[in-house]
């Protein structure tokens, strides 16, 4: 079982550890900003660090309910701002939101849970001291 932990914990936090280097790119700025994010210039690099802080303290079970949090504090602007399938006209690209939108919507369930149990061994002994 500790190494299908290990394993999940991987799995969970390759997508934001790999995503977010593209998060300092200047073509996902433009489409941030395009998609109407505030202060895409500051609020996507800034998101690409909380991926990052964030994927790595889950993938290495290092202050596992620290990290999980800023995954849920990247997911929640993310998802309702870049994942908008309610607005689109074209129903390809609508869809195609929408699978990204419930994908986050995923995730972001799965790092509540991180917030409140941790993952791994180390988290439970170090909620019993």
């Amino acid at each position: 079982m500790r190494y299908l932990i290990i394993v999940g914990r991987w799995l969970y936090s390759v997508i934001f550890i790999l995503a977010s280097f593209g998060h300092f790119k200047a073509q996902t700025i433009g489409y941030a900003a395009s998609q109407g994010v505030p202060l895409a210039s500051l609020a996507v690099p800034l998101s690409g660090v909380m991926a990052i802080l964030g994927g790595l303290s889950i993938a290495a079970n290092y202050k596992t309910k620290w990290g999980a949090w800023l995954i849920v504090l990247f997911l929640v602007p993310v998802t309702v701002m870049m994942h908008r399938f309610w607005g689109l006209s074209d129903p390809q690209a609508a869809m195609m939101q929408q699978i990204m939108f419930m994908k986050n919507i995923s995730m972001l369930g799965a790092a509540l849970v991180f917030t409140q149990v941790g993952i791994g061994t180390r988290e439970r002994e170090n909620s019993r001291s």
